[in-house]
């Protein structure tokens, strides 16, 4: 796989399997290809060699009536919440406009449209009456949240979240990484989560793939990441990981 213009593959030997209803991480430093893996899976990357399989088919080789199906079935978060929304379309236009692509049959009527909007507004833990709102109005935990619902409309088995938490403080991250727990508990959905972020990953993910320049230089339960990393650059990230450092008698912990 390789960035246009990009004299040297970006990514290259990657072979993955996510199976269902599984949440597997895919954590590196930035710049090392983990974007360009996810976007490469639901079809917004070049690649040059090598396949992308949903359910034992190529997806290069797909009808354009089962793209379509794949499309709705696989469907991304983005990092940049504010890039992802059209600034001109409300909260609400943004969500139906999946409805509209996808289940138009489903949904015939603007009413059944909008009762769903609210619905999955909900579900991401926003109220209903954002749906009048328009993105620039939102804060950033919010704008991530109605890209979640945006993407839950399509009513996907999987999705690809890419770096959904970075440009998020502390708090607003840990109350998303909830959300999107509970979400995966009720839906059942496999969710590949890309991350720089080893410790947020762990809380996410029972399985892990650590990414390098381009290539998986380990992978394996997240547990075992943590406890016994085999591959030099985990053992980098773990270094990277804050940790509380109390002394002896100490009023006041240290980081």
């Amino acid at each position: 796989m390789r960035h246009h213009g990009a004299p040297t593959p970006t990514v290259r030997g990657v072979s993955f399997e996510l199976r269902e209803g599984e949440c597997l991480g895919l954590v590196g430093a930035s710049g090392c290809g983990k974007s360009t893996l996810a976007r490469a899976v639901v079809g917004l990357g070049l690649v040059e060699g090598g396949h992308v399989l949903w359910r034992g088919r190529d997806v290069a080789a797909l009808s354009r009536t089962d793209m379509r199906t794949f499309r709705s079935q696989v469907q991304m978060v983005f990092q940049d919440a504010s890039g992802a929304l059209d600034r001109r379309m409300t909260v609400g236009a943004a969500i139906e406009e999946p409805l509209l692509v996808f289940f138009r049959r489903k949904f015939p009527t603007r009413a059944a449209r909008r009762a769903r909007v609210a619905k999955l507004l909900e579900r991401v833990e926003l109220p209903p009456d954002l749906a009048s709102r328009y993105p620039h109005e939102l804060s950033g935990g919010q704008r991530q949240r109605v890209g979640i619902a945006r993407a839950l409309a399509a009513e996907p088995r999987a999705l690809l979240a890419d770096e959904p938490l970075s440009a998020l403080d502390v708090a607003v991250q840990a109350q998303l990484l909830r959300t999107l727990s509970r979400l995966l508990r009720e839906t059942g959905l496999a969710m590949l989560f890309v991350s720089h972020d080893l410790a947020v990953v762990r809380c996410l993910c029972p399985r892990a793939m650590v990414m390098a320049r381009g290539v998986i230089v380990e992978s394996g339960p997240v547990e075992e990441l943590f406890t016994a990393p085999r591959a030099q650059f985990t053992r980098e990230l773990l270094d990277a990981v804050p940790r509380l450092r109390t002394e002896p008698n100490a009023t006041e912990a240290r980081l």
